[in-house]
This record gives C-alpha cells, structure tokens and sequence, in this order.
C-alpha cells in the first residue's frame, strides 16, 4: 500500500511538473497549477496569489469550479493583509482549516454567510522557491472537514514542485514586461524627438501614449504660468474634440493631485475615487478607467498626461511605467520645443534688426570676405547684395589695422574696436563713417560684425564749427585789440570819475573774456594739431590762484557767492605757460560760479603730490552736482550738459582746460555726486632747477599774461 502510494504520489508530482514546466507565461502556469491541485486534492474553488521580492503581490489566479474568476488589486492586497493567504505569508508555512466558520483567521467575504454557501474547509501553503516565498496557493471545499492532514501534506508536495516553475515564469513576465516598456519608451523617444515644432510635439506625444496604452482618449495639460491652472493644449482619439482649451484652476481634480504631489495616479473605478470631481470630466467621454502622469522637466512638473478609458477594460500593470517614461520623455522635448521657439523668434528678431537697421551692418569672415549684408549697406555702398558676397571690408572701406590688428588679431580676442574711416561707394565716391567692429557669433559661425555709421553730416557740422572758430580768431582778434588799446588810451586821458572808473572796468573785464575766449579756441585748434606748448616759464602757483580768484570775483560777487583760497603752504613753482595756466583756472573757476547757487560756496586749493613732482590743484562747489553718464562727457568740445539751469556758453571752456593741462603733461578729472556739488582736480608739473634759472617770472603784482597772443 505504501508503496502504491509512493508511486502514485511520484505520478502526481511528474504530471504537476510537465504542466507547469511546459509554458513560460506567469497567468499559464498559474492556471495550470491551480487546475490541476483542485484536480489532485479536491474542492471547488481555489487561488494563487504571486509575490514579488518585497512580498507584495503582483498577480494572481481564482478559480471558481472550471472558470476563472476576475480580481481586484483591493481583493489581492485585503486577501494578503487580512486573510489566511496574508498568515501563511508571515509565518511561511503551511495550515488546514477544517471549519472557516471557527477560525479567525478566515477573511470572510459575502458568500460565506450561512444563507449562501456557509462554513467551508481550507488549505494553504506558501511556494518557495530558493529560500524565497514566491506565493501562495489555497484550496477551498464547501464542507467543512472534506480536508485533511494528508490533503495538507499533498498540498505542501505540489506547492513545492511546482514553485520553481512559478517562479521562473514570474521572472520571465518581469523580463518581457520590462522589455515591453523599454521598446515602448524607445519607440516613444524616437517618434517623439523627431520634431521640436511645438504643434507636432504634442501630437507625437498623444500618439505614442495611445499606442502604448492602447486606450479610448489621451489629453496633455500644460501649467499656465506664471500661474497653477492647468490648461488642455492638444488631445486624440474618442470625442477628443471638447477637449483643447478646458481649464482645471489651481491644483483641484485629479490631475491637480497629480501635479502638486509630483507622481501619478492609476484609478481603475474613476466614479468611485473619493478624489474625482466636476472638474475631471471631460466634454462628451464617460470617464470609467484613467491613469495619469506627471510632465517633468528638470525635476519641476509642468503639465500632465491623461490616458482614459484602456481599450481592454484594465490598465496593465505597467501602465504608470509607462506612462511616467513618456511624460518624462514629453517634458524634455516640450522645454526643448519651447527653447527652439524661443531661439527662433530671437534669431527672427535679430533678422529684422539687422535688415532694418538705420546703419550699415555686415557680416565678415576672418578673412574680411562678406558673409551677410543689410539693405542700408546696399543703399550707402551702392553695391548690389550680390556684388556686395564677392568683396571684403577693406576693399569696401579703409581698415585701420592698428586698431582691429593684423589679421584681426585684436578682435579675435574678442576686443571691440572703433574709427572713423570712409566707404568706397560703388560711383567712386567715398562716405565718411564711424566703424564699429566686433566678434560675434552669427547663424553658428564665428564671425565678425561690422557696423558703419553715416557720419557726413557731422563731418560738416565739425568742418562748419571750424570755419566758425578760425572766422571767430581771425575776424576779432585785429578789432579786439584795438578795442583793448582804445580802452587802456581812455583810461590814461580821462579825468578821474567814479562812474566813467566803473564804465571802463566793466569794458576791460569784458573784453578780457572775449579775448580769453579768442585765446582758448586758437589754443584747442592748435593742441589738437599736435602743437607742443614751448614758452613754458617757472610761475608761482599761489601768485596764480590769487590773481584768477581776483579776477572772477566780481561775477562772484554780483551772484552773492563766496570763493575761498585755503592754500596755506608754500608750494613749489610750476612750469607753465603763463597765460595758458591762467585761463584754465578762469575757466575752472566761472564754470564753477556759472552752476553754482546763489550764496554759494566755492573753494580752490593746492597741494603737492607724493613724488614731489607735480602740484594738484581743486576746485570745489556746492552746485547741483553731474551725474555718472554726463562726466565722460563735459571735456567735450562744443558739449553743454543737460541741466535745469539754462547756463550759456559755447561749450569750448572745459574742452581747453583738459588739451591745455595734457598739453603740460597733468592730468585734469573732476568728481561729483548729484545735489552734492561738484570738484574739478588738475595737475601741473613742478618746474626743475636747471629750467628755473634766468627764467623766473615772480612779481609783487600781477603777472604777465595780459598780452594778446601773437
């Protein structure tokens, strides 16, 4: 008998294994085993519960008689949890349960109530594979008892032959599955990244997830932003069409789940989900299954991707892989699409720019030959584009190669250089223009940029501002002279008279700016032209400051303003031109009063530098100050700041002051803060013992620079 038993529990085993190990499919091999324990054992139902490596279940198989039966992921998970199944997995081993009606660790279900099928018998064992729980396989008789030990014991020998297969064919669905979803995301990322116009992008996207998916309707949001609404941009398959343009405010509905807490969702039941609302209908589909993923782009979402309704009646259980593959893929792409827009409305802008510049703009190579040029380089050169594409800059205009570098050196260390240099036209004639020259990279390729600035009307201006400078000398230094000798003849001749005293004083002192004037604009004129300063003689510093206050100070004194000397040292003597030195304090000293408030106060001084070799003079006022992007400016020739005060002038006094101490070898700068006032500084070189020699000019009263130049 024994033996008998043996041999037939050998067949049982040899029959268990060439079931299971025939098929490579997990849901084939699980029917089989289930089929053929109820076969062997007995009782009219029975399930088998897969477990993965973490002891969660990932599949399972119910049996009902002859026909499989349909599960939930609650059942499989309560049945785990709660149920017998849940204790043979904590304690990995095998129990019988003769009465399910006496046991509590029965989970009991709606059939088991005694109106229906009542009290049952049970029995459940674990299938280990390799030290490692695999599942679980129960069988379930409808009368209590029909089980016993040796049922039990035939249970635990099935389970343990067939586990290994179970567990292999766990492996291999794991495999095909992830294979699945790996060909998926790569057919994804190849459909998907064949276009970044942001129109295609999205219908690649939906296309791939329907495909994929194999549902009835898929949906992109995007998050407005600045914003945390989500709004549909594009949608595919079954009344898809009501779709693009509806708006989920805020982070309300599913999808709102979905982005504020940066993974996705898989609801089977959608109308039973607590979380499901107005908002996550869409016009004309009724919602039964949906999954939902995150649009991700660089760790941040940015919108969502809704598939609904799989064409199967389930999601697969991949399906959020999935899913969360193609919406990562999707957020790359739809940033990258969103770039590419961007670089092209710029590179648009830049076209238009470029065409419809007021100034000539061309594109060279490094070998000056002409890549690219706009229609205002057309219209000043005379050239055709075409004529234009077979020339180089320096046949179009005169480079200054010690300000670009021989073969561009100096630009290709991306200096930027400007001149002024004339264009070549093509009638022969030439243009005066102001070249500005830099790298840049254009249309992807190193190049250069060359922009010529139209500059004939200044050049006339500044030819016209000579004419009237060399009129100005010529024609009013004979008359100005004579005035002067008149005015000294009077003087000597009339009899003493207060009032005729101040008459003439006022002529003098007027005549003496006039001729000052003169003076200043011949002198800029000639230190522009690179004349040297040669009748340069050692001078008292103190004894010059002291005669320009005295003879600034009653236009000082008609404006109730205060100039004070605070040289208080004795200093080194300078080595100057009398009359130049003088006229850059006058100048110093009326612009300051010129700006300066009523009962103002202004302040002059000097000091020697640290070497001893200059002597650094300043002027000080309490005015309204000039602001950072107007103090590069006020040495300009001809320059009248912008200013509440509507101060009078041609503008060449400072412009005098700056040749006339670079002419000396100083330095002339000022410093100002806005409605804090303003200080001119200036350096004179200090006159060497060998010059000084039968050369000093010190006087107890004025000095001698009231000559008229010659």
């Amino acid at each position: 008998m024994a033996e008998d038993r043996t041999r037939s529990l050998l067949e049982l085993l040899m029959n268990v294994s060439r079931e299971v190990a025939t098929a490579l499919d997990l849901r084939t091999v699980l029917q089989r085993l289930l089929f053929a324990a109820i076969q062997h054992v007995g009782g009219e139902r029975g399930s088998i519960v897969v477990m993965d490596d973490l002891g969660k279940p990932v599949d399972a198989t119910i049996v009902y008689g002859k026909q499989l039966h349909e599960h939930t992921t609650q059942q499989l998970r309560d049945t785990v949890e709660r149920g017998l199944a849940g204790w043979v997995v904590q304690n990995r081993q095998a129990t019988l349960v003769p009465d399910t009606s006496k046991d509590d660790r029965w989970l009991r279900r709606a059939d088991d109530s005694i109106d229906k099928s009542g009290a049952k018998s049970a029995v459940c064992v674990p299938l280990m594979a390799r030290e490692r729980l695999v599942g679980v396989l129960t069988l379930v008789h409808s009368v209590p008892g029909a089980f016993n030990q040796e049922h039990l014991e035939l249970m635990q020998a099935i389970a343990d032959q067939a586990s290994v297969a179970v567990l292999n064919a766990r492996l291999y669905t794991e495999s095909q599955r992830t294979a699945r979803v790996m060909s998926a995301l790569a057919e994804g990322a190849a459909a998907i990244n064949t276009s970044l116009e942001m129109e295609d992008v999205w219908r690649r996207i939906l296309n791939q997830t329907m495909q994929a998916l194999q549902v009835e309707t898929v949906a992109l949001a995007l998050v407005d932003n600045p914003g945390t609404d989500l709004v549909f941009h594009a949608a595919a398959g079954h009344n898809s069409g009501n779709i693009p343009g509806k708006r989920i405010a805020g982070e309300q509905g599913l999808a709102g789940v979905v982005v504020s807490e940066g993974h996705g969702l898989v609801i089977s039941a959608v109308k039973q989900d607590p979380r499901y609302s107005e908002v996550d209908k869409l016009g004309g589909i009724d919602m039964r299954a949906v999954a939902i993923a995150p649009i991700q782009s660089q760790g941040k979402v940015i919108g969502v991707l809704e598939a609904v309704n799989p064409i199967s009646g389930a999601f697969d259980p991949d399906a959020m892989v999935v899913m969360a593959g193609l919406g990562s893929l999707a957020g790359t792409t739809i940033q990258n699409a969103k770039f590419l827009g961007r670089l092209q409305k710029a590179h648009s802008r830049y076209r238009e720019l470029f065409e419809d510049s007021v100034d000539t703009i061309l594109i060279t190579d490094w070998e000056g030959r002409v890549l690219e040029a706009n229609r205002q380089a057309v219209t000043l050169s005379g050239y055709t584009s075409e004529q234009m594409h077979t020339m180089s800059m320096d046949q179009l205009h005169e480079v200054k190669w010690n300000k670009t570098g021989l073969n561009f050196e100096n630009l290709k260390r991306s200096d930027e250089c400007s001149y002024e240099s004339v264009l070549h036209r093509a009638d022969g004639g030439t243009t005066p223009v102001e070249v500005h020259a830099r790298r840049v990279d254009f249309e992807e390729t190193d190049s250069v940029q060359w922009i010529l600035r139209d500059i004939t009307e200044r050049k006339e201006l500044d030819a016209l501002r000579d004419d009237m400078t060399s009129m100005i000398y010529h024609d009013l230094r004979s008359p100005l002279g004579n005035i002067v000798s008149s005015l000294e003849m009077m003087s000597s001749i009339m009899p003493e008279d207060e009032t005729l005293g101040s008459m003439l004083s006022i002529a003098r002192n007027s005549t003496a700016r006039i001729q000052r004037l003169v003076n200043s604009l011949l002198d800029i004129n000639r230190l522009e032209s690179g004349h040297k300063i040669v009748d340069q003689n050692a001078v008292d510093p103190l004894a010059l400051i002291r005669e320009s206050v005295r003879d600034v100070e009653p236009s000082a004194t008609a404006r109730q303003q205060k100039i004070v000397n605070i040289v208080n040292t004795v200093l080194p003597l300078i080595w100057v031109d009398v009359d130049m030195a003088h006229r850059v304090f006058i100048n110093l000293l009326e612009n300051a009063i010129k700006f300066t408030p009523t009962d103002g106060l202004i302040e002059i001084g000097a000091q020697t530098d640290g070497n001893g070799t200059f002597v650094k003079f300043w002027i000080r006022d309490n005015g309204p100050g000039i602001s950072p992007a107007d103090k590069e400016r006020v040495f300009d020739k001809f320059t009248r700041l912008r200013r509440k005060e509507r101060a009078g002038g041609l503008g060449v006094g400072l412009a005098f002051c700056r040749l006339a101490v670079l002419g000396h070898g100083g330095e002339i700068w000022v410093e100002s803060e806005l409605e804090k006032g303003t200080t001119f500084w200036l350096t004179l070189p200090v006159a060497q013992q060998k010059k000084t020699t039968g050369q000093l000019k010190r006087q107890t009263g004025r000095l001698t620079m009231r000559e008229a130049a010659p």
